[in-house]
């Protein structure tokens, strides 16, 4: 095995934590605040290849492999998740049209995507549909050559300021997930409306909205795969995402680490700085240990998806894992921080706000050990 990173890699990294030390970070605090949805910064990103990164080379994108994606992603993580999420939402509404649409419908809705700076929304999730997928109302009727979408998304990251959404949806609610057909359907299209936007706990720079669907005629072209491929379609891109996520969520808990390191060195109490302590140093260590674990799960995961191996287990693994540690990394930081840590004049209390979201989005830390349990029993 060999863990070292090529000149390629290299140059990627210092690209993103450059990017992140300089457009991420100043403007990180501001926009928790406000919740400002910055999309100068994410522009900027795209215009250095840090966003859409998976689009393929034959459709005029970067087309970077996952592992390389991931190294990306660690670094602007560590500037801010929230902006770091619409970042990454971008691949993970792009993923569906890659895994099923034909290649003159990935020439169609992906070149446009990597010519110009658009921004995209993954549809899934809806108000009563979160971690049961299958269960989602979002009614397509046929009609003629034509769907005819009605129904409600939520938590949709980009919601409000997508340029094109790739839209899950059910022909056959009492057939749950074999019901389940994708779509992508342009912003602009009669009847798809962003709804309210969410006033989250975290990641408040990025937008996530509910988006409403009335009476939307959808064109059978723009239907992803067969009718009923839509939960095949969806299982595979959340696998392939979850990587990101979790490589996100190391970013989380890197940026926790220093902030605790560099206050433990400054800190004093009882005559020392508070880093001489061994219960400080116990949580230092607990979180130094942690990251580098959830690092080496992420990106084996990713590896193996580059490879074209099967990587269910292994990506709900790394997610899940990374997760847990960026929660218990931020945690931990509050409270070397002490009642600092507590107020906003200092990084780590949103740090903790923006970890909790880790645990909940791209499927729950629970449902991820209901997908390790079930590959386990395959095996």
């Amino acid at each position: 095995m060999d863990f070292e990173l090529d000149d390629a890699l290299l140059s990627l990294q210092a690209t993103a934590r450059r990017f992140a030390d300089e457009e991420i970070i100043p403007i990180a605090a501001e926009c928790d605040v406000t919740g400002d949805f910055p999309i100068d910064v994410l522009k900027k990103a795209w215009e250095l290849g840090l966003s859409h990164t998976g689009i393929p080379e034959e459709f005029g994108g970067v087309g970077l492999p996952v592992v390389a994606a991931c190294i990306g992603v660690e670094e602007l993580a560590r500037g801010c998740s929230g902006i770091t999420t619409s970042i990454i939402s971008n691949d993970l509404a792009l993923n569906p049209i890659l895994l099923g649409g034909s290649d003159d419908q990935c020439r169609e809705w992906l070149g446009p995507c990597a010519e110009d700076y658009k921004l995209m929304a993954f549809c899934l999730s809806e108000p009563g549909a979160g971690s049961d997928v299958a269960g989602l109302q979002l009614q397509a009727q046929r009609d003629g050559g034509d769907y005819i979408l009605n129904g409600t998304k939520a938590w949709i990251t980009n919601g409000g300021y997508a340029d094109l959404y790739t839209v899950f949806a059910t022909l056959d609610r009492s057939s749950r997930h074999k019901g389940m057909s994708a779509f992508v359907i342009p912003a602009g299209t009669p009847g798809l409306t962003p709804g309210r936007k969410e006033d989250k706990m975290g990641q408040r720079a990025s937008d996530t909205t509910l988006v409403h669907f009335d009476d939307v005629r959808v064109p059978e072209r723009q239907r992803l795969g067969a009718e009923g491929e839509g939960f095949k379609i969806a299982m595979a891109t959340l696998d392939r995402a979850r990587p990101q996520v979790a490589a996100l969520a190391v970013g989380i808990a890197r940026r926790a680490l220093e902030e605790s390191l560099a206050y433990a060195g400054e800190r004093k109490a009882f005559g020392q700085q508070i880093g001489d302590f061994q219960a400080i140093q116990f949580m230092l260590a607990d979180m130094a240990k942690g990251i580098e674990a959830s690092r080496l799960l992420t990106m084996q995961s990713a590896w193996l998806l580059d490879a074209g191996r099967r990587a269910a287990k292994q990506s709900a693994m790394a997610k899940c894992f990374a997760t847990d540690v960026a929660m218990e990394a931020t945690t931990d930081a509050v409270q070397i921080f002490g009642g600092n840590g507590y107020t906003r004049e200092y990084p780590v209390e949103k740090l903790m706000r923006d970890a909790k979201l880790m645990q909940i989005y791209e499927g729950t830390n629970q449902i991820q050990r209901v997908v390790i349990a079930r590959e386990l029993s395959r095996e």
